[in-house]
């Protein structure tokens, strides 16, 4: 098979259909050669391998002729193996291409994906093992559709979010058709969704949908990424969520709009599936390790900042736009109404720390159709001066872990927490009063990482040793409590007190200034059997149980939701202060005890003090 071979545009970067062929353009400061390999549409057999005959500054670019939508394709890259400089080239590794906006396979580990021979560890060593049997292939789409106004913009001081994965939220629904169960297609189920309107939820928080890769030690434990949080094509559906791509993605976004709910991704832009030096070749790595990824000091190795073995260098051009591409792919393609960063302080780190105007940061908020979305910042990671709640830039959103591990703890008995808890329930004004805007905490008790709402109030340790790591992953601080038993407990006097304190939570969530995130099967006593890091458990252990639903939760929840939307003292968008704030010269809240008298500051100091009236 002829494939004419062009100069091509460096613009746009990716794989482009024309009416003639394709434009190819892929970004590599340090490569020597670029090459397209195209396949059949089994994905088994190369048809061709093209080296890209042009570059522009660092884009190498080609017009490929006779190739069209729905073609196969993957990229390798010529240029140093050098890991002591930073450099991992190995043209024996097909490489997905970044900006790849659907694959044909879900990735599974194989040896051949590792850039040094698999059985010697030793990431020095070159593996000239192809990989191309192995790796997914990317598959040409139709070109970009283009800006979309969004279908639904629910306000910031009317948001409830409900954090949920796909797969665990829908695999065990007793009314969604089993064929469908897991994927996006079931989320638009109208089973799927009566649930979500009959809590009155605004906001779905969807985990990551992007495609990711298992950690390496997984299959050896018989163990796959549940999560998603391992991401290694940014612009493609996952193919075990969205069978029929981005078609089935965008068609239950429209269906949750339709049902007055918004659709927030959850994205990964920190690190890539490619973890640290010993990790595996399937993309950025082999495409130019040194510029995508911020080294170590020893550029063999990578800084670290994320806990994941490396992170990518986001203040740097080619890493910003990869991530701003991705974005408004998920925007336009999918239709999302917004995003949630994980460890964001990552996007905003520079080499000498975070800045909060840095590269990334600032080009989403100049992005006209970014900015117009909901956009969430998980503000923090494990880096030098990594914890930076409030920091963000005025119009995001950011999870409130003081208001989570305030509120565990004020319910657990924990003595001295009044004055903590009451600046919780006014907003956190001490950490975002700079934000203006009290929605800007998003408060939460419990979310995918960590321990269930239910056995936050079921067990005191953590119970991990289904992960294989003999329970040495997964926080030790929980701020849980057991109510004297360890786990399930047959006593009625036990049941009572654990249901009777998931409701306090979640009343304590709901009515507190701020926008609440409830995490998935937080109203239907969803328990994982004390894991509290079941990244890796694709089970039953995640998945809701929809039979065994605690059966009074539910409506519980929908009340309370309720009243929150009713109520505007209980939904303004401001943060509580004791001041008057109207015309009346009330104070928008008054504390006092529960004998009814105002608290005197005495009683703020009172270690013994476990009772607070808030009189809105």
């Amino acid at each position: 098979m002829g494939f004419s071979v062009g100069p091509g545009s460096p613009e746009p970067l990716g794989v482009t259909p024309d009416a003639d062929g394709v434009n190819v353009a892929v970004f590599s400061a340090h490569a020597t050669a670029i090459e397209l390999c195209l396949f059949d549409y089994a994905g088994a057999r190369e048809l061709a391998r093209l080296t890209l005959p042009e570059r522009s500054g660092d884009i190498w670019h080609g017009h490929i002729g006779g190739v069209g939508v729905g073609a196969r394709y993957g990229l390798r890259a010529h240029g140093p193996f050098a890991p002591a400089e930073g450099h991992r080239f190995n043209p024996n590794k097909l490489l997905l291409d970044p900006y790849a906006i659907a694959i044909d396979r879900p990735f599974r580990l194989h040896p051949t994906m590792f850039g040094y021979p698999r059985e010697r560890a030793d990431d020095l060593l070159f593996d000239e093992s192809d990989s191309a049997d192995a790796m997914p292939k990317a598959i040409v789409g139709a070109a970009d559709p283009g800006p979309r106004t969004p279908a639904l913009q629910v306000p910031w001081p009317q948001t409830v979010l409900y954090e949920l994965h796909v797969r665990g939220f829908t695999e065990l629904h007793p009314d969604i058709p089993t064929p469908i169960r897991g994927t996006f297609a079931a989320l638009a189920d109208p089973a799927a969704i009566a649930h979500l309107t009959r809590l009155g939820v605004t906001s779905v928080e969807i985990l990551p949908p992007a495609a990711w890769l298992d950690e390496r030690h997984l299959p050896a434990l018989g163990l796959r990424n549940y999560w998603g949080y391992n991401p290694v094509g940014w612009m493609a559906p996952e193919p075990t969520l969205a069978p029929g791509g981005w078609a089935e993605v965008r068609a239950a976004v429209a269906a949750l709009a339709a049902a007055g709910i918004e659709t927030i991704v959850d994205v990964v832009f920190n690190h890539s599936a490619e973890s640290d030096e010993l990790g595996p070749t399937v993309s950025l790595r082999g495409l130019d390790n040194a510029s995508y990824y911020r080294l170590a000091e020893n550029p063999r190795y990578y800084a670290n900042s994320t806990g994941c073995g490396h992170e990518l260098a986001a203040e740097r051009p080619a890493v910003a736009r990869l991530v701003m591409d991705s974005l408004r792919t998920w925007a336009r393609r999918g239709g999302a109404h917004g995003f949630r960063f994980d460890l964001a302080t990552t996007l905003g780190r520079r080499a000498d720390g975070f800045d909060p105007a840095a590269p990334l940061l600032t080009a989403m908020e100049q992005d006209p159709e970014l900015r117009a979305l909901k956009l969430i910042a998980e503000p923090w990671d494990i880096g030098p001066g990594g914890y930076q709640p409030g920091h963000f830039p005025a119009r995001w959103g950011e999870w409130n872990d003081r208001f989570r591990d305030t509120a565990r703890r004020f319910w657990r008995g924990d003595a001295g927490l009044v004055g903590e808890i009451a600046t919780r329930l006014a907003g956190s004004g001490d950490m975002f009063s700079a934000k203006r805007r009290a929605s800007r905490s998003i408060n939460f008790i419990v979310a995918h990482d960590g321990f269930t709402l239910a056995d936050l109030v079921s067990y005191d340790n953590k119970h991990n040793e289904a992960n294989g790591e003999r329970n040495r992953d997964g926080t030790d601080a929980n701020f849980s409590w057991n109510h004297g038993t360890e786990g399930p407990a047959d006593a009625p006097a036990i049941q009572a007190a654990r249901l009777r304190d998931q409701r306090a939570l979640l009343a304590t969530l709901l009515l507190s200034r701020g926008t609440p995130m409830l995490a998935m099967g937080a109203e239907l006593g969803h328990s994982q059997g004390g894991n509290n890091n079941a990244y890796a458990q694709d089970n039953a252990t995640s998945w809701l149980d929809w039979a065994a639903g605690e059966p009074a939760l539910p409506g519980f929840v929908a009340r309370l939701i309720a009243l929150r939307q009713a109520h505007p003292a209980l939904h303004a968008d401001r943060f509580l202060t004791g001041a008057a704030t109207d015309a009346t010269l009330l104070p928008d809240v008054a504390w006092r005890r529960a004998d009814g008298h105002a608290m005197a500051p005495a009683d703020w100091h009172n270690p013994a003090a476990s009772d607070l009236v808030a009189v809105l």
